[in-house]
């Protein structure tokens, strides 16, 4: 059954710009076309409704598009200066100061995590995150440690959207990874062991909203061959420190 309340033309203009994004470079009609899963001239018209708005623009030869600049007056106020984005931003490089590491806070965003703020450390050899990196939250250390804190109903979704495989070590079954989720709701972290990437460890702890709600967490990525499990360990305790006190400044009351 159809819900009235959403706009069909509206969501596939929002899945034309995804496929742009996703794509990384300029691409031509019938590219859109496939990755929406339209004909040509549907995918046309939704190319020149937003060229003309000016989120897309359309190289010299005038056959493939890309995202315009216009976006980013939608995302501002998200990524700007404010009190809280300053306060995290003490927060990382509070950690990255005192491991010589790269650190990131990423936010909830329906089905995944985003890479909103970092401080890039001192070490040679890391794994660099960009901005706007999207991670699931299955296989992340702060994927789960998100998702460890949502009610039951979201970590069902999460579970019946599929668990793919995407490292050596992945969790794709259910049952272990509600097991898991308990745990790292009890300990307080999570860690990721070569479970997103073959060569990564990660490891992640949750900030508190001052109504005890979890939507973000600092993280901290390396090679494996760096990050052993004590290293991880001891990380933990750095990144679990300065988490607390971002959430006790955010009027968290554990």
């Amino acid at each position: 059954m159809t819900d009235s309340n959403k706009s069909a033309t509206a969501l596939r203009a929002l899945q034309v710009m995804e496929t742009l994004a996703d794509a990384g470079r300029p691409i031509s009609v019938w590219e859109v076309a496939e990755g929406i899963g339209v004909d040509r001239s549907t995918a046309y018209r939704m190319l020149m409704t937003l060229l003309e708005a000016g989120y897309v623009t359309r190289d010299a030869s005038l056959k493939n598009y890309q995202l315009g600049y216009k976006l980013l007056s939608l995302t501002r106020n998200l990524l700007n200066e404010n009190d809280r984005s300053n306060l995290v931003a003490e927060a990382l490089a509070r950690v990255s100061s005192r491991t010589g590491e790269s650190v990131h806070y990423c936010v909830l965003d329906r089905d995944a995590t985003v890479l909103v703020q970092r401080v890039k450390g001192t070490q040679l050899v890391a794994v660099d995150f960009q901005i706007g990196d999207r991670s699931p939250l299955h296989c992340t250390s702060i994927g789960k440690a998100i998702l460890a804190y949502q009610d039951t109903r979201m970590v069902e979704e999460v579970i019946a959207q599929g668990l793919p495989k995407v490292a050596v070590k992945t969790v794709v079954d259910a049952d272990r990874l509600r097991k898991e989720l308990e745990k790292i709701r009890i300990q307080g972290y999570a860690f990721d062991d070569r479970e997103f990437h073959d060569e990564m460890r990660c490891v992640a702890v949750p900030v508190f909203e001052k109504n005890g709600a979890v939507h973000s967490g600092i993280s901290l990525s390396g090679p494996a061959s760096r990050y052993t499990i004590a290293k991880l360990d001891q990380l933990r305790q750095e990144t679990a420190e300065a988490a607390r006190e971002l959430s006790r400044r955010l009027g968290h009351l554990p």
